[in-house]
Parts: structure tokens; C-alpha cells; sequence
């Protein structure tokens, strides 16, 4: 089957990403520019279009427009993604061999950065809930025992990357956060892709946006927290603790020189939808829905999980013994596509279209699975990764992963440095980092994710020479 062919293939109930849902909650500007004569829309960096990073044109003057409208200084739209805006942000904090510090559940394009820019990640341990096998953020008082240990291992940071909310919608109070880091001086860079309608300030129940915590650099997916097209993204500057001169120059390093007018005016069209009076009416209604769906699913004995992203839903599929890894084929088979399997859970994202009988869909297909025959399993606990509370790598990211290497079994690889990002994918949360010592129990704990994980770890592992 050709891949054109795919893409318009029915598959029942879409709890997947984008946000828009398949097109259903596209803006209407989008939805109406798609309606033209095919590709009538596909245009070059022309005078009056201009381009990124270009001082003249519409992208620029609207770019500055939106900036002003969230309540940031200045702002640059993305079309690799959050993941070029999250790499360009890095090397915009750090210079070479400097050391930044970031939490274990970093995403992996966070790590490719450090790999190109030769900057050191110093990882920092999380709160694990053994129930599902998740991270969640750290508070004030976590963060404050992480700065402490830093101090008492004399680990000098030059910067912090911080994650929130998380893929599954976990989300904690990141002013207190910020000013804590902020008193030492140092630029946080929040990667909130998940969470850039917390910007639209609707609803006192959502988490705060990290903008309004005073992060210095906030990336958010418009695809994935807003309604843009995929691979739309925005990033947004304040304070004074970062040149935004710096931080321009590193996005040219990961943007195309040759970027999608229609990508960019999905970035604008999405963006504007934060704030439109009309748009923010059915955000609003898309939130009420959320929390109806949420409610009445707890109420008909669906196990869903806690968050604070009401368009997510985390299905705890462990509480039956089952991975969420084998319920989702079996789900997809039916009509039900979910975005994120885990081995504990499946994370559905309503995002913002309609979702007629969705109740009844989610209901009658759980009642359905734990009477199937899947295989279950002694889920849960999960085990508890064995990091350190703070841990500087044992070589650079970068001479591990470009050094000379070799493949061993994972079982002999105790002792060794990891060449390796081991990164199941979803999530994109690395379970072990190049330039990472493999400790008798780290290497027996990943032992044990290859048998939760399959297809996604291999028996084999590249490690430093």
C-alpha cells in the first residue's frame, strides 16, 4: 500500500496526536486555505512572506505580534518541530563543555543537542511511581535537596532544563522552581511542549504556563498542546539572563533554510487561537468535555490515573496485570488508537476535536480487554531505575558517541561507558545516556525493561573502547 494511501485511511476513534484531530478542530483559516487549488499555498521565502530568522516580511512582524499577544519579549516559530527549538535553546544556554543540569526525564533531542554542542548533561533523579512506572516533575523542595547536592558534590552548572508538563499530562508549580534558580543566577529553558494552551490563561484549574513562572526561554508543539499542523512549534524569549541575538543564531543551525509557508502560517493560525475570543470559547468547551469524559469513566470503574492535563487520559491497564504495550494493538484492532503505550499504561489525548460516544468506546473495549486472554503479568510495581540523585556522566556525550566503540552483549557490559542513547520510542525518555557508566544494577535494571519493552531494547549494546 503507498504511503498516500495511508494517510487517508479511517481508524476509528482518534486519541492520538495532532491536537486537531485529524483535521476536525484545524482554525477555520487553515481549514479554508486547504480548501484552495493544491499547492496553491506552497511558496518560497518571497519579499513580503519573508522567512525565519529574516528582519523583513510578514513572518517576522507577525512573529513579534504573537510574542507580545503570550507575553513574551520576543518569539521565533519552528517547523522541525519542538525538537530543533528545544536543540537551538540548549546551545543558546551553554557553551562548549559547560555543564547543564536537567531531570532524568529529559527528551532524547535534548540529549542529541548535547551530543552536537559537546555540552555536559548533569541528571538529576525524579519522584517514581512504582504503580505505573512514571516520572513526575519535582516541587520546590525537591528541586532545593537537587541544588544541594549539587553543592556538596561540587558540580558547577551553567544552566537548567526543566520538563513541563510531561507526554502524560504530569505538571507541578514551576514559579517557585524558577525563582530558585533564578537566585543562583542561572537561565532556566522550560520545554513545555505539552502545554501551550496552559498560555491561554482560561482556566484557573490549569497548570500555570511557564511563561507566566518566568521561565527564560518556553518551547511549546503546536501540534501537540495547540491546533497546528505537525511539526509546528514556537519558541518564546524574556528576562535578561539570555541574549535573544545567541538564541536566533542557534535556530538557523536547526531550521531549514527552505521552510513550509504553509507550516508557518499553521504556526500563526494555531497561536491566535490561544486568544480569539471565539477560539478560547471552544477551548473551553473542549476542556469541560475532557473533564465530563474523565469523570464518567471513573465513575463506570475505568481506572484512570491523576493528572493535571485534562486532555489527557491515563489508562492504568497494570491495575489488570496488563502491559499497556499488548492492550494497544489489541485496541487499535478495534477502532480505538491511543498515543502513548507504556508498559503500565495507555495515555489517550482527546486534544481538541469532538469525541462522539468516546464514553462508551473507552468502557465497553476495557470491559472487553481484561475478559480477552492477554497475557497478564504481576504489574504492579515497577522497578524503581537505580540513578543517583545527581549524576554528572562519566564521559562526554559527545567523545562517547563519536569515539571509537564497540558491540557487546548487554549481560557483559557491566563496567563499561555506554556509546548509546537507549531511548524507547514513545516516549523519547532515555532510559540510559551515551557517556553512562554501566553499574552492575543498572545494567540488571535494563535487563528488565528489555523484557517490558519489547522490540524497543536490544540484547546488545554499543560501549566505549
Amino acid at each position: 500500500m503507498r504511503l498516500t494511501a495511508l494517510l487517508t485511511t479511517k481508524r476509528g476513534k482518534n486519541l492520538f496526536l495532532p491536537a486537531h484531530g485529524r483535521g476536525n478542530a484545524l482554525p477555520m483559516e487553515i481549514k479554508a486555505l486547504l480548501k484552495n487549488k493544491p499547492g496553491l499555498w506552497d511558496l518560497p521565502e518571497l519579499p513580503d512572506i519573508g522567512g525565519l530568522g529574516l528582519s523583513e516580511g510578514a513572518i517576522e512582524i507577525i512573529q513579534q505580534e504573537c510574542a507580545s499577544s503570550i507575553g513574551a519579549k520576543k518569539g521565533w516559530f519552528g517547523v522541525n518541530g519542538a525538537t530543533g527549538l528545544l536543540q537551538a535553546s540548549l546551545l543558546a544556554i551553554a557553551k562548549p563543555k559547560e555543564n547543564v543540569l536537567m531531570p532524568r526525564n529529559i527528551h532524547r533531542s535534548v540529549i542529541h543537542a548535547c551530543i552536537l554542542g559537546d555540552i555536559n548533561p548533569v541528571l538529576f533523579d525524579l519522584p517514581y511511581l512504582e504503580d505505573r512506572g512514571h516520572y513526575k516533575p519535582a516541587d520546590v523542595d525537591w528541586f532545593q535537596d537537587v541544588l544541594n547536592a549539587l553543592e556538596k558534590e561540587n558540580i558547577v552548572i551553567s544552566a537548567v532544563v526543566l520538563t513541563n508538563p510531561t507526554y502524560q499530562g504530569y505538571s507541578v508549580n514551576l514559579r517557585p522552581l524558577i525563582t530558585l534558580i533564578h537566585n543562583k543566577n542561572l537561565p532556566v529553558v522550560v520545554d513545555e511542549a505539552h502545554g501551550a494552551y496552559f498560555s491561554s490563561c482560561l482556566d484557573s484549574d490549569l497548570p500555570q504556563s511557564a511563561l507566566k513562572a518566568g521561565a527564560d526561554l518556553v518551547v511549546h508543539s503546536l501540534h501537540k498542546s495547540a491546533n497546528g499542523l505537525v511539526q509546528t512549534a514556537a519558541l518564546w524569549w524574556q528576562g535578561s539572563m539570555v541574549d535573544p541575538y545567541i538564541v536566533q543564531r542557534c535556530i538557523h543551525l536547526f531550521q531549514t533554510s527552505s521552510p513550509s509557508a504553509l507550516l508557518l502560517a499553521s504556526c500563526e493560525a494555531a497561536l491566535n487561537e490561544l486568544r480569539s475570543e471565539y477560539a478560547l470559547e471552544k477551548l473551553k468547551i473542549a476542556i469541560l468535555k475532557a473533564r465530563f469524559i474523565n469523570d464518567r469513566l471513573r465513575k463506570l470503574g475505568v481506572p484512570l490515573l491523576d493528572n493535571q492535563d485534562p486532555l489527557k487520559l491515563i489508562l492504568h491497564t497494570a491495575a489488570q496485570g496488563i502491559s499497556g504495550i499488548d492492550a494497544d494493538p489489541w485496541f487499535i484492532n478495534r477502532g480505538l488508537v491511543g498515543e502513548l503505550p507504556e508498559p503500565g499504561t495507555i495515555t489517550f489525548c482527546l486534544g481538541f476535536a469532538r469525541h462522539q460516544g468516546i464514553v462508551r468506546s473507552i468502557k465497553n473495549n476495557w470491559d472487553k480487554l481484561i475478559s480477552s486472554g492477554l497475557p497478564m503479568d504481576s504489574y504492579p510495581p515497577f522497578e524503581k531505575p537505580p540513578n543517583p540523585f545527581v549524576k554528572a556522566l562519566s564521559s562526554s556525550s559527545l567523545s562517547a558517541f563519536r569515539g571509537d566503540s564497540e558491540i557487546v552483549p548487554l549481560s557483559k557490559s557491566v563496567g563499561r561507558i555506554s556509546a548509546d542513547l537507549i531511548s524507547p520510542y514513545p516516549p523519547g525518555i532515555p532510559l540510559l545516556f551515551p557517556g553512562e557508566i554501566l553499574t552492575s544494577e543498572l545494567v540488571e535494571w535494563m535487563l528488565i525493561q528489555k523484557k517490558i519493552w519489547p522490540q524497543q531494547i536490544s540484547s546488545q549494546i554499543r560501549v566505549v573502547n
